[in-house]
């Protein structure tokens, strides 16, 4: 296997070719933030919090969707990325309805979580106090639209790891939403297979089960990672 050389924060690493930017961060033990990433699955980049520079680039690149070149100088940690980070957080909490205290997702937040890691306590930004819907009508699991942030990790473990493609993006700009099946309640579309990973991988509150209450979901990220090794390797469990 052909290996390549990149400098990450003045440490040399080596990593397969072919490799992303935060495989190479991670190789070299630096801990890049990410939201949308989840190991198992396609990246897409969305969340933006996994920028970093890279010397001779005019602009910030998504460490988890850009390739390690050989040669590279990549910085993770600068100034101005911390500061985009922070940014990129206080809009998340701006645009959405993030009540953390009444949130089934309390104190098992990745979204609460990175607000402490980019040391956010306030948000610039003015709230917008969107007008969102909530979804409940599958007898399972239930879709808060108040606390999506569009990683798309729903979207992406329903097609790539379930095959069900359950999930899609609907609409443009600040009115862009997650729809289930052709933008019907969730409840009513039948490719669903109530196999609940969807759940199992959303950062936030905005899928959870029925009987979860206020800081009761505790999520498995893991999920999708364990299941595409088994699959590779054919060790079929009962998952």
């Amino acid at each position: 296997m052909a290996v390549i050389t990149l400098n990450v924060n003045g440490q040399d690493v080596a990593v397969p070719a072919g490799a992303s930017l935060l495989e190479a961060t991670r190789a070299a033990a630096v801990d890049v933030p990410t939201l949308c990433h989840l190991d198992g699955l396609n990246p897409v980049s969305s969340c933006r919090l996994c920028l970093v520079e890279v010397e001779g680039s005019t602009k910030l690149l998504p460490a988890c969707s850009t390739a390690a070149a050989e040669g590279m100088v990549v910085h993770t940690h600068t100034p101005q990325l911390r500061e985009v980070r922070r940014m990129a957080v206080e809009l998340f909490f701006a645009e959405g309805n993030h009540v953390c205290a009444v949130c089934v997702a309390n104190t098992h937040c990745e979204l609460q979580d990175m607000a402490v890691t980019v040391g956010m306590d306030h948000s610039r930004f003015p709230y917008q106090y969107p007008q969102r819907s909530v979804d409940a009508s599958h007898p399972q699991f239930t879709l808060d639209h108040n606390r999506c942030i569009l990683c798309t990790r729903c979207v992406r473990v329903c097609d790539e790891i379930e095959g069900a493609h359950v999930w899609d993006i609907g609409s443009r700009g600040g009115q862009c939403h997650i729809v289930a099946g052709l933008d019907e309640p969730w409840g009513q579309v039948q490719a669903c297979t109530s196999c609940g990973k969807c759940v199992e991988v959303c950062p936030t509150g905005a899928l959870f089960r029925n009987t979860d209450t206020t800081a009761e979901k505790q999520p498995d990220a893991s999920l999708p990672a364990l299941l595409r090794t088994a699959r590779d390797q054919r060790r079929w469990h009962n998952q």
